[in-house]
């Protein structure tokens, strides 16, 4: 789901080891792959199921049209290169919809498919889960989502390719879209797609992307309206992995230790590790904040050759803010990565923290592991995830009982190499589209950005969003029309139900004031 880290899909790619074939096979399967690529040319149309549905949101009844299937996606040749998966919701009774906005949404991964934010908080029905536990067993608890904001946008659930019904086609390869600019582009082909079968073109559009859905949203930002001729009125990124050089720690760059270090403190905050612990989660960051911008990344510059008492002064206020022991920062060299810091916070409880949302906790698998052996947020809330949103999708949506719906593929070989605007054709091995970013808004003055994080969030971490939000080369203007909202959770904050609806108060709100500019 939502992984930020290059390192996994570089093993990832370790793992895919292809069998010897014996003498004379090669001709005999490069027989059998054309024979399968000419079946699947033929079998392959589009395919749709349309089903109509109603919803109370805001003290109204939402009648609407759910629309569940894929578009064929052709090349410039007209083949056809990839079966791409979507849900669409639009509201009925819309006389002129060129007037009403639209808003496409994915998750990131990569490797993710939508349902987290589908079954979250985007859709108009949505999962039952304890926050912060486990979910009941089965069956899974399906309710109306009071929250989603179709009543003010048509919403567009988006799986790329390699994930969910999606996936390549005739002579296509997963190569051709798995990597930065690969699946930029791709989904960019869908929006505009979509937009040009539906009559949208004259609609107020809207990119959300959570995750890695950022840096996927930020590139799309640029993409749609360089390429495309495609302005949008607005991104929203929630919790957003944009740079990898903030958006990683434990890599040998002491950034990301610096952009990770106040939600290693907010993580020992909330589960009580603090002596005189502040009275918010807020105010307590702001102190931490500033430790970490002016004391602790200029004692990271100076490398392993830190005067001794520096050191050590440096470690007693990291384990002060974290509830742990100087002298496990001496140890580490004062550079903890926040799988080792989960395995050690409440380590001598035998639990271990969670990454995507630090609330959660869970029994340590092996408590001498110096790191993580699994995030105790999948199991707490994946298979009821999983079941719900497999079960609404062939009991109330009717479609996909004969097909199979992938809603995780992270063992794909993604490449990261971008090729940012005004690169030269340079391609950065280091994924980073705030460039893209920042020139969509310097392109388009009427782009607005919208950034939805939680406090808990170890997966991508606060300060790293803000550390990229802060270096857009971008005039005052353009920063103006950025807006960012925190949560009182974690990367998927829609769990917690405060934060649900503070969530789609933000974005309504957020889409409101700029669709009609």
């Amino acid at each position: 789901m939502h992984r930020s880290g290059i390192a996994g899909a570089a093993v990832a790619a370790w793992l895919a080891l292809a069998p010897a074939l014996a003498p004379g096979a090669d001709a005999k399967n490069d027989a059998a792959s054309g024979a399968e690529k000419q079946a699947a040319a033929k079998e392959a149309a589009p395919a749709s199921s349309v089903t109509q549905h109603q919803v109370t949101i805001d003290g109204k009844v939402i009648k609407y049209t759910a629309t569940t299937g894929w578009f064929i996606l052709k090349d410039p040749q007209d083949r056809q290169i990839a079966r791409f998966g979507y849900t669409a919701y639009t509201v009925d009774g819309v006389k002129n919809r060129t007037q009403r906005p639209v808003t496409f949404a994915f998750n990131g991964g990569p490797g993710s498919s939508s349902i987290w934010l589908h079954m979250g908080v985007m859709g108009p029905r949505r999962v039952g889960v304890n926050d912060g536990g486990y979910a009941p067993p089965p069956p899974s608890q399906i309710v109306d989502n009071a929250y989603s904001p179709l009543d003010v946008t048509d919403v567009v659930m988006i799986d790329p390719v390699g994930t969910g019904f999606s996936k390549p086609l005739g002579d296509a390869k997963p190569a051709d879209f798995h990597g930065v600019d690969e699946d930029i582009k791709s989904v960019a082909q869908f929006i505009k797609r979509y937009v040009s079968e539906n009559g949208r073109w004259g609609s107020p559009k809207y990119v959300l992307g959570e995750s890695y859905g950022g840096m996927r949203g930020a590139g799309l930002a640029y993409y749609l309206q360089a390429e495309l001729g495609m302005n949008l009125n607005g991104l929203v990124i929630v919790s957003p992995f944009l740079n990898a050089a903030t958006g990683i720690d434990g890599e040998g760059m002491d950034l990301g230790h610096v952009a990770y270090f106040p939600t290693l403190a907010a993580t020992a905050w909330y589960h009580g590790l603090i002596a005189d612990k502040p009275a918010t989660v807020q105010e307590y960051m702001r102190e931490v904040e500033r430790f970490a911008r002016e004391e602790y990344a200029p004692a990271l510059a100076k490398g392993y050759g830190i005067p001794a008492a520096e050191k050590q002064a440096i470690a007693a206020k990291l384990a002060r803010y974290t509830g742990t022991t100087p002298a496990y920062w001496e140890r580490a060299d004062l550079r903890v990565s926040h799988p080792q810091f989960l395995q050690e916070v409440k380590r001598n409880d035998r639990l271990i923290a969670g990454r995507i949302d630090s609330r959660f906790i869970g029994p340590a698998i092996n408590p001498l592991s110096e790191e993580m052996d699994y995030d105790p947020f999948f199991p707490a809330v994946g298979p009821a995830y999983t079941a719900a949103f497999l079960g609404y999708l062939h009991d109330e949506l009717k479609f996909g009982r004969d097909e199979e719906y992938m809603v995780s593929a992270f063992d794909i070989d993604w490449s990261w190499k971008h090729k940012a605007p005004g690169s030269h054709g340079w391609m950065s091995p280091i994924p980073n589209t705030v460039p893209d970013l920042a020139v969509a808004m310097t392109m388009n003055p009427g782009l607005h950005v919208l950034v939805q994080q939680g406090w808990y969030d170890l997966a991508t971490p606060y300060l790293a969003t803000m550390m990229d939000l802060e270096h857009l080369d971008i005039t005052p203007e353009a920063r103006s029309r950025i807006h960012v909202e925190y949560y009182d959770a974690g990367h998927m904050m829609y769990l917690h139900e405060p934060s649900l609806r503070k969530f789609r108060t933000d974005l309504v709100g957020f889409i409101r004031s700029t669709d009609r500019l």
